[in-house]
């Protein structure tokens, strides 16, 4: 696939897509005989595998971190489960604050009509 195709695919700027290859997110991508990158199949996986861990909010650096323990082979196994587990644990937290902010806003919609219009009905006299 092409940088164009790859891009719209994953819905990723081209300049972020060479970013990723530049700092060492992706390997190097192969190119045709006309200097054109030509994505595999495997290095689709890595840019859906960046794209998912980034969006929820995995640093670049740590995902550099892991990407280079993973060309390191199977020794660095146990140290690349704990990096994970270590991004495991703060999107749980992130959930849980979100969750605490979702119901706090579900409280604040619940009866949000009937109070405002009491509200207004006392004060906007």
């Amino acid at each position: 696939m092409t940088i164009a195709e790859v891009s719209k695919k994953y819905d990723i700027t081209p300049d972020t897509l060479r970013y990723y290859e530049r700092v060492g997110l992706l390997p190097k991508i192969q190119r045709t005989s006309g200097g054109i990158r030509d994505y595999s199949q495997e290095d689709c996986n890595w840019v859906e595998y960046i794209k998912c861990m980034r969006s929820a909010g995995v640093s670049v650096e740590t995902l550099i971190e892991y990407v280079a323990l993973f060309h390191q082979g199977a020794q660095t196994i146990a140290v690349r489960k704990k990096l994970l587990l270590e991004q495991r644990e703060q999107i749980a937290a992130k959930i849980a604050e979100l969750n605490e902010v979702l119901a706090r806003l579900d409280w604040k919609l619940d009866g949000y009509e009937d109070r405002m219009l009491k509200y207004e009905q006392e004060h906007l006299k």
